[in-house]
């Protein structure tokens, strides 16, 4: 992981939060990289994107590997993706107000759900719901959340008209860690990834957001 922006210097919270997201326990079925980071959104930045794919798919990676990537085993049929994200941890040594604070997580995912789910008015809130959960289940002290959920509906038309209509679910959120430790946020963020894709275990009253039919 690498920070941007013009300073010469890391600072040493920074590199200590870098620090917690490499001994980050994430799930198995995560498929996780890091990927380029914008500049223009804070001094310093580091940002991973992960893919969940069908378990049936999956060979889990031997110890001592942690989070990604996930190792595909060997399959007839392409493996199915059930859900993506981007998790971006932001430091910034000023502390925008907007953050209250020099960190902010800002992350973002994206699963398929089975098209009769698209009029359910609690889809948003269950979203939701599962976001604060996971950070409260992990143990991450957080303030300043914020976010949106939507729901895409994907018709097809023409030679493509045999297709199913899909439905979509977008969750994009923020929040502020309360200490630099941010390990157990990339954690939750990995627990929200998967139950997006509906994939167990997960922690107990949580409710799983059902996803694509193959």
């Amino acid at each position: 992981m690498s920070a941007i922006g013009g300073l010469r210097e890391v600072p040493q919270e920074f590199l200590s939060a870098l620090s917690g997201l490499r001994g980050a326990e994430c799930r198995n079925e995560l498929r996780l990289e890091e990927l380029p980071v914008p500049s223009r959104l804070a001094p310093f930045a580091v940002a991973l994107g992960a893919e969940v794919f069908s378990p049936l798919h999956l060979v889990p990676p031997p110890a001592p590997y942690r989070h990604g990537p996930a190792r595909l085993g060997p399959s007839s049929r392409e493996p199915e993706e059930l859900a993506t994200g981007r998790f971006i941890l932001l430091h910034d040594p000023q502390g925008p107000d907007v953050w209250n604070g020099t960190f902010r997580v800002v992350t973002y995912i994206r699963a398929q759900l089975e098209a009769d789910m698209g009029n359910d008015a609690l889809l948003g809130s269950v979203a939701w719901t599962w976001l604060v959960e996971a950070l409260e289940n992990h143990g991450a002290p957080h303030h300043s959340a914020g976010g949106t959920a939507t729901r895409i509906l994907s018709e097809s038309y023409g030679t493509l008209e045999e297709r199913a209509d899909t439905i979509d679910i977008e969750l994009r959120a923020s929040w502020t860690p309360a200490t630099e430790d941010v390990r157990s946020h990339l954690e939750a963020w990995s627990d929200m990834v998967c139950a997006f894709a509906g994939i167990p275990p997960l922690p107990e009253g949580v409710t799983t957001l059902p996803h694509r039919r193959s």
